[in-house]
Parts: C-alpha cells; sequence; structure tokens
C-alpha cells in the first residue's frame, strides 16, 4: 500500500493574512475623527455621518507621531544635543525636541544641562526647584526611587523634566566626566530618554563621557557660512576621533531658517545630508527668540511641524539596542 504523507501547515499557511486584533482593523466604521480644517467642518456639519479621507500631510503627520512614540529597544536612550559654535539654539533645540517627545509618549523624558560653566537650560522650563545638577550629584547615594529624583528636576507642562546646572558662574563648578557619567547612571533608572544639553567645547571634562554614553547625537547650527564650517568641522573631529557612528547616524538641525536668505541653504542641507542620517529645517520663530520658556502651543504651526520631523527622526533610532554592560 502506498504511504500518503499530509502536511500539516503553518499558521502563516492557514492565516495568510493576518492582522492585528485591533479596533482600526477589525470594526469597518471605524474612521478618525478629524481635527481641523474642512474635514472638521463637514464632519460637524453632518452631526459625525460624514468623516472625510485623510489628506496627505494629515497621513504624514500621523506617521511622523508614530515614529516619535517608537518604543526603546535597550530600555534607555540618550541623544546628545551638540554645537561647536555658541548662540545657533542649541539649547532652545533641547528643549523644543524634549517637549515634544514628552508631549506624545507615554514614559518619562528628561534633559539635562551638561555645560562645564553657566548653563541656561533650566530657563527653558517654569522652575519648580532650586535644585542642581551639582544637587543631584551630592545626593546621588540617597537616590534609590524616582520620586527622589523628580525632587531634583522642574517639569514642563508637556511633561518634560529639567535637571539644570547653576545659573551663576560665581558658584558654579567644573563638572567633569565622572560627574556626567554618575549622573547617567542615574538617570537610566527611571526614565527612557535622556536629552543632554551640551557645552559649545569638544575638549571639555564632560563631553568625552557624553560622546562615549550617547546613543545618538543632534548637531545644530545656524544658516550662516560660520556656523556651517564649525558644524563641518564637529563631524569632522568626531570621524577623527572614533565617533564615525556618531556622524552617520547624527540628525543635523539647520535652526531659526528665514524665508528669504543669502544663504543656499539647500546646497547646505544637502552638505550634511551627505555625511549623515537626516537633516531638519527649523523655521525662525518670535516665541523662541524670547529665550525663555519654550512653550509648543505657542509655535508656529510651521515650527512645531519642524520639531515634529526632529522627534520621529530621533525616535526611528529608538529600536536600536545598546549594550549597556560596557
Amino acid at each position: 500500500m502506498t504511504e500518503i504523507h499530509t502536511s500539516v501547515p503553518t499558521p502563516a499557511e492557514q492565516f495568510p493574512e493576518s492582522v492585528p486584533l485591533t479596533a482600526e482593523h477589525l470594526l469597518t466604521n471605524r474612521r478618525i475623527e478629524p481635527t481641523g480644517g474642512w474635514r472638521r467642518l463637514v464632519y460637524q456639519l453632518s452631526g459625525g455621518r460624514i468623516i472625510p479621507s485623510e489628506s496627505a500631510a494629515e497621513l504624514e503627520r500621523r506617521t511622523l507621531i508614530a515614529q516619535a512614540q517608537t518604543p526603546v529597544a535597550s530600555g534607555h536612550h540618550r541623544i546628545a544635543v551638540m554645537s561647536l559654535k555658541g548662540g545657533v539654539g542649541k539649547t532652545t533645540t533641547t528643549a523644543a525636541l524634549g517637549n515634544t517627545l514628552a508631549s506624545l509618549r507615554g514614559d518619562r523624558v528628561i534633559a539635562i544641562d551638561a555645560n562645564p560653566d553657566r548653563g541656561t537650560l533650566g530657563i527653558k522650563v517654569k522652575s519648580e526647584t532650586a535644585a542642581t545638577i551639582r544637587t543631584l550629584l551630592a545626593e546621588a547615594p540617597h537616590i534609590v526611587r524616582y520620586a527622589d529624583a523628580r525632587a531634583f528636576t522642574s517639569q514642563s507642562s508637556a511633561r518634560l523634566e529639567v535637571l539644570a546646572s547653576d545659573t551663576d558662574p560665581a558658584v558654579s563648578e567644573a563638572f567633569d566626566a565622572e560627574d556626567y557619567r554618575t549622573v547617567a547612571n542615574l538617570i537610566e533608572r527611571y526614565y527612557s530618554i535622556c536629552i543632554t544639553d551640551c557645552g559649545t567645547g569638544l575638549l571639555h571634562g564632560a563631553m568625552g563621557a557624553t560622546l562615549e554614553l550617547a546613543d545618538q547625537i543632534v548637531l545644530v547650527t545656524m544658516v550662516a557660512v560660520d556656523g556651517a564650517s564649525s558644524a563641518a568641522a564637529t563631524l569632522d573631529w568626531l570621524t577623527a576621533h572614533g565617533h564615525g557612528h556618531l556622524v552617520k547616524n547624527a540628525i543635523v538641525v539647520l535652526n531659526a531658517v528665514e524665508p528669504k536668505s543669502h544663504v543656499d541653504v539647500d546646497l547646505l542641507e544637502r552638505h550634511f545630508a551627505g555625511r549623515c542620517r537626516m537633516v531638519v529645517r527649523v523655521p525662525f520663530d518670535p516665541h523662541l527668540k524670547e529665550g525663555a520658556e519654550v512653550d509648543l502651543a505657542r509655535l508656529r504651526p510651521t515650527t512645531r511641524g519642524a520639531y515634529l520631523r526632529l522627534a520621529a527622526a530621533a525616535g526611528q533610532a529608538f529600536t536600536q539596542r545598546t549594550d549597556r554592560s560596557k
């Protein structure tokens, strides 16, 4: 008798079109309520019966939000915001990126001021404490839970926490590599994302440890010849000193871009796009020029959109698993 062999179909063969069992997939009448524009007006006038299809811009925005919400695969992710030249908006970029991520995510996001001298990150959020990064260092052995760490930070309306530095240069102390490692290791226990506002120098004490521990960098520059040259020199220095992987995965922010400029912004963008992972243009915004607290609600829509693209670009690296045993 001929023996008949039968194969058991795999789950993929049994259910070739399997999809996530979510409301969006299972409910055929499930459509997202429009948030604005003519689609919102049609939705309201029809009593919710008519929901026009989403525009390409709205679909793109949803995609960017999803990228910014990417879970952190390693449990903790460190972003270093850098610039070799001062006055280019590095600290503002740190605060705006942190606020954007914190407003979209459910985990904890913190920004820390690692400037070796007088830092201004604390000015970008309403102060809730007089504590500083130096205070936290002194109390580090006694911080054993999130509530202990939270006592040293101020929180924005977007849920970003900020660990400030001393604003008075007369009382500030040098912040070296070992100090940064201590703070970074402590922060890792209680926060998913840490954004470090670095000093402008590449050789000060804390910078070595910052680069050593960073998962990705955000390099900020103005649209100007000297700013662009400094940014390019920073990338050269990083590559020459063993940080080529950070350069390849870097995001370059062209900050405070004016509608009309004598500088060829497209050429500038192509240059950095050829060296780094992403380039994001942030337009000039009157609210940011104030130099005070960064409030996302007061930004122009185009500026909020630029920071969403920056947050999404950063989020694309959250899937990377980092070896924290080193």
